[in-house]
């Protein structure tokens, strides 16, 4: 399980209009995957699942609230494994996240917050990323909404499932 923020549809598009070159060691994201991870749980067990419900509904975003996510400006890889482009101003709106769930599911990251969208990852060694990095791209949107979801982890890639969501109040 995680908590994130999905992208509007015109961010979509733009993301959708990126140059995807074919490599058999490379799987590029979809559509339906494109999310900013607020917070990764991991499992999250039955019985905690109602506290997990409590917290995400009564988190206090008043401080934090509106949140402007600034995509780009351009694309970037974390090693040879991910292709991504980066997402910044949602940093405060997952530290919020992160503090009201610490308790909840897998410990948090001990380190710092990397906002961004994957567009590819590696299926192993021989992709050399660094041709795609650095492509153009950018976008601002109001983030207006957090999601709680779950994802099936498939062969062919993760596909998400929203089990609920609520909103970013201003």
């Amino acid at each position: 399980m995680f908590i994130a923020i999905w992208p509007p549809a015109t961010v979509v598009s733009l993301l959708a209009g990126m140059p995807r070159p074919a490599d058999p060691g490379l799987r590029w994201s979809s559509a339906d995957q494109w999310h900013v991870t607020l917070r990764f749980l991991g499992g999250v067990a039955e019985e905690e699942r109602d506290r997990l419900a409590s917290a995400f509904h009564g988190l206090d975003l008043g401080a934090v609230a509106p949140v402007e996510a600034v995509l780009g400006p351009t694309t970037s890889r974390f090693g040879d494994r991910v292709l991504y482009v980066p997402v910044a101003g949602v940093d405060a709106l997952a530290s919020a996240v992160v503090g009201a769930t610490a308790d909840i599911g897998q410990p948090p990251d001990d380190r710092s917050f990397r906002g961004h969208v994957t567009l590819a990852r590696s299926r192993g060694k021989g992709v050399d990323l660094r041709g795609l990095a650095g492509a153009s791209l950018s976008a601002r949107w109001e983030v207006d909404e957090l999601s709680l979801v779950v994802s099936h982890t498939r062969p062919d890639g993760a596909r998400y499932e929203i089990v609920d969501r609520r909103g970013v109040s201003r």
